[in-house]
């Protein structure tokens, strides 16, 4: 782990010592530092899996505390765990059943009221509880002061203030995990405690569970949960206790149905005594940073219009400087490409052309891109770490109401600028049936990291000084056909409710440049992979069926499939390359660029990049990035429309909606380009 382990004060047991374990569960709020705080301790070492049976993702990590191993678990972001939503149900489930040996709740020390609802039902289970009073700094500038010492005496649990994005009070939360994992820490927790009435209701729904009480799950806890009204908890109960005294418990349950209110009223209670306890409140009428700056990025006109020149700087950034980088990455796979035919003279031509024209040439082609790829995370990451996105999302609700949505759909679609999967797979936030269906369908119109790279490679080896304008109006080609297939599709298919939208903002703060750059290496890891994978097996199958069956690309197999394409694509001004480019797309779209690449070689020509001006005319070139942002997803992304929504039909509706749309629009798009450069 390097100098993150020096930071946290990670230690390797002495010679001759047995290490020990424990399981440490990291749970907290979206936006409260948790991501940073999980980071900090483990570094490069993490790694992510799904939930079983849920496509909620779990991250694991391993930081080494003396003669101490502590395996953290990094569960969803929740505000609860009231399992309302797939994150909030593997928060508890994990918590339950697999009884971690410490919990450690991350809070937001400048907005306690909102974060230690989370506590209050941490600590009705029974696994020891550490408190992690993150951006103590953030309070501070908003002019407030909280003291953990009384926090920590009201809570009967250890307080540790942090300032995770500086790496302050990281050394002393793991000390009090570790102390607290094994003993050595007094723990005498002081739960929320319902009044006389409510707590006598408790008492007797606890009397009717009895001894019957399903293990791991604590019988105060689940008689609470009971009270709420949980479903999980109810059926569990159900299944568990018998018939007559279940019938008892089920009508108390009903005569009881307002009890849910009274149970988060004395939680509520509990939290406004802590907070009055520990929090000095800032001055009455104080204006804070964060309320000065949400003047303009909530704008009503204002907040768009940032929203949108924050994406144009992006991709500014993304030519000024990716661009030279992608250069000397070309330059160096073009030399390196020269130097294995060279010292391939004497092995079969076919060898050199596999290894040069279909491994390096296809791959190699993919990889210079990694320039451009990095600063595209690197920017999205950073506005989401300083609390950005919240207001995207905020401002983006008007824009979806036109399409029968609202703000939080814009979250899982502005995950599709990485991928398209995890932004399906994010639909599971939604709520409503309707919406998250809608969403679903218009995911694969946002333009993925794989089709980013293809437009800022292609736009900028066409079209010059132009390129950065090119690429952002076709990104806002994009989003406009999603906002009106939006509409259209809502106005048909998807008449219904309007569910309103209540979202919280985070306070801004400073950047976390270590997660930032955790976050960019996870995303370039699993690009770097997939180039080695399906990228390489495509290429190398590319160049196969070019190279055969009598070594000439004009007579070869690929040829052949690619002609029988090639009066659709003269509609849209693409040769039969092309054509195949745009087919091989449809398994990741970053091979269109690897069967370019391998169809172009040995020409005149060393780089794709060269050989491009000589493949497309700029007409063409704004159809083939046309069809980029509309051609229906790659593979994978179909494999989850069709998981998340269990039906080949909608799957099938989708594809056949995106295939009309995007050859619509590239035949529009050529033709009219064509007939404005004639005219000009």
């Amino acid at each position: 782990m390097g100098r993150i382990a020096d930071l946290v004060g990670a230690r390797s047991p002495a010679e001759g010592q047995t290490e020990r374990k424990a399981v440490v569960a990291l749970v907290g709020a979206p936006n409260v530092g948790k991501s940073t705080v999980f980071n900090l301790l483990t570094g490069l070492s993490q790694h992510v899996g799904n939930w079983p049976g849920k496509t909620v993702e779990v991250k694991t990590g391993v930081h080494h505390q003396g003669d101490v191993e502590l395996e953290i678990v990094d569960l969803p972001g929740t505000y609860s765990l009231t399992a309302n939503s797939p994150e909030e149900q593997v928060a508890r489930d994990y918590i339950i059943q697999r009884r971690p040996d410490v919990v450690a709740v991350v809070l937001n020390a400048a907005n306690l009221e909102r974060t230690l609802y989370l506590v209050a039902e941490a600590l009705e289970l029974p696994s020891p509880v550490v408190v992690a009073l993150n951006m103590v700094d953030v309070a501070e500038r908003e002019g407030m002061r909280v003291e953990p010492e009384v926090l920590q005496a009201a809570l009967g649990v250890p307080v540790v203030p942090m300032v995770a994005s500086r790496g302050e009070g990281v050394r002393e939360l793991v000390d009090t995990i570790a102390r607290l994992a094994l003993g050595a820490y007094p723990y005498i927790p002081k739960r929320p405690e319902p009044g006389p009435e409510l707590g006598a209701l408790v008492g007797r729904v606890e009397d009717l569970l009895g001894e019957e009480t399903p293990p791991p799950h604590p019988r105060r806890w689940l008689a609470l949960k009971l009270l709420e009204g949980d479903r999980d908890a109810i059926e569990l109960a159900r299944a568990n206790i018998p018939g007559d005294r279940w019938e008892q418990l089920n009508s108390l349950l009903r005569e009881n149905e307002d009890a849910v209110v009274s149970i988060a009223g004395a939680r509520y209670q509990w939290i406004e005594r802590m907070v009055r306890a520990a929090v000095v409140a800032p001055r009455q009428g104080a204006i804070s940073l964060t309320d000065r700056l949400d003047r303009a990025a909530t704008h009503s006109l204002v907040g768009p219009a940032i929203l949108l020149g924050l994406l144009g700087v992006l991709f500014w950034l993304v030519y000024r400087v990716g661009g030279p980088a992608m250069d000397l990455l070309d330059g160096a796979m073009g030399a390196g490409g020269d130097l294995l035919r060279e010292s391939l003279a004497g092995a079969p031509p076919w060898v050199a052309g596999l290894l040069v024209d279909g491994v390096l040439g296809g791959v190699g082609t993919v990889l210079v891109l990694l320039p451009i790829l990095m600063i595209f995370f690197l920017g999205m990451a950073f506005l989401e770490d300083v609390g950005y996105m919240a207001r995207a999302a905020f401002v983006a609700d008007r824009f979806m109401h036109l399409m029968g949505l609202h703000g939080k759909s814009f979250l899982p679609l502005f995950l599709g600028f990485g991928c398209n999967v995890p932004a399906v797979l994010g639909t599971r936030v939604i709520q409503s049936h309707r919406a998250r269906l809608l969403t679903i369908l218009l995911a694969p119109l946002v333009p993925c990291s794989a089709r980013i790279v293809v437009l800022v490679f292609v736009a900028g080896a066409l079209f010059g000084d132009a390129a950065p304008l090119v690429t952002w109006g076709l990104v806002a080609l994009s989003l406009t056909l999603l906002a009106i297939s939006g509409v259209l599709l809502d106005r048909t298919l998807f008449r219904g409710e309007r569910p309103a939208f209540i979202m919280e903002l985070p306070l801004y703060h400073l950047p976390n440049w270590r997660t930032i750059a955790l976050e960019v290496w996870q995303h370039t890891r699993a690009f770097v992979a997939r180039a080695g994978t399906i990228i390489l097996v495509v290429s190398v199958l590319v160049w196969a069926l070019a190279d055969q069956p009598a070594g000439s690309i004009e007579e070869s197999y690929l040829a052949q499939v690619g002609r029988l394409l090639e009066p659709l694509g003269g509609l849209m001004g693409l040769d039969w390359r092309m054509m195949v480019a745009v087919l091989t797309s449809f398994v990741a779209k970053e091979n269109a660029l690897a069967t370019m690449a391998v169809l172009s070689a040995g020409g005149e020509e060393s780089s794709l990049a060269a050989a491009l001006p000589q493949m497309l005319t700029p007409a063409a070139a704004l159809a083939f990035l046309v069809l980029q942002v509309t051609f229906i997803p790659c593979v994978a992304t179909i494999g989850v429309i069709q998981q998340e929504t269990r039906s080949w039909r909608w799957t099938g509706l989708a594809l056949l909606y995106l295939l009309v749309l995007s050859l619509a629009m590239r035949i529009a798009t050529y033709q009219a380009a064509r007939f404005l450069a004639l005219g000009g």
